[in-house]
């Protein structure tokens, strides 16, 4: 039985699998840029004209990087039997609804979805190896 434990944020996704009581952890690194969009610039004239900063360029490459990191990560996770999502931020949420929308198979086999803080490998093991044991 494999079963699969994420932790996930978006700079790296740690995924655990622990199939009869061996544990595998590997790595993947995504590609999400961190944006740090400049505002436009002020004129130097009382309500003059101003240059206009366009975030939906930003949101939509962003958008479209996440995709492709949760289609990697979900290759990885395809034979799991049963899986739990960990991370600090709102990125594991994302991924759960990215394999809700997109992965119905996979969807039925997430036990649970939840924040947890940054901590090392073996912390990481060590979690995943007690949500199991409940």
């Amino acid at each position: 039985m494999k079963k699969i434990g994420i932790w996930i944020d978006k700079e790296k996704a740690h995924i655990v699998s622990i199939d009869n009581e061996k544990e595998n952890l590997i790595t993947i690194t995504s590609d999400v840029e961190n944006y740090h969009v400049v505002g436009g610039s002020k004129s130097k004239t009382p309500w003059g004209p101003q240059q206009v900063v366009h975030d939906s360029k930003y949101t939509d490459r962003e958008k479209h990087q996440l995709k492709n990191y949760f289609d990697d990560i979900i290759k990885k996770i395809k034979k799991a039997e049963e899986i739990v999502i960990f991370g600090p931020a709102k990125t594991n949420f994302k991924l759960e609804k990215e394999i809700v929308k997109n992965h119905k198979d996979l969807a039925k086999k997430i036990k649970k979805v939840e924040k947890s803080d940054s901590m090392t490998n073996n912390q990481f093991i060590a979690l995943v190896k007690d949500f199991y044991k409940k």
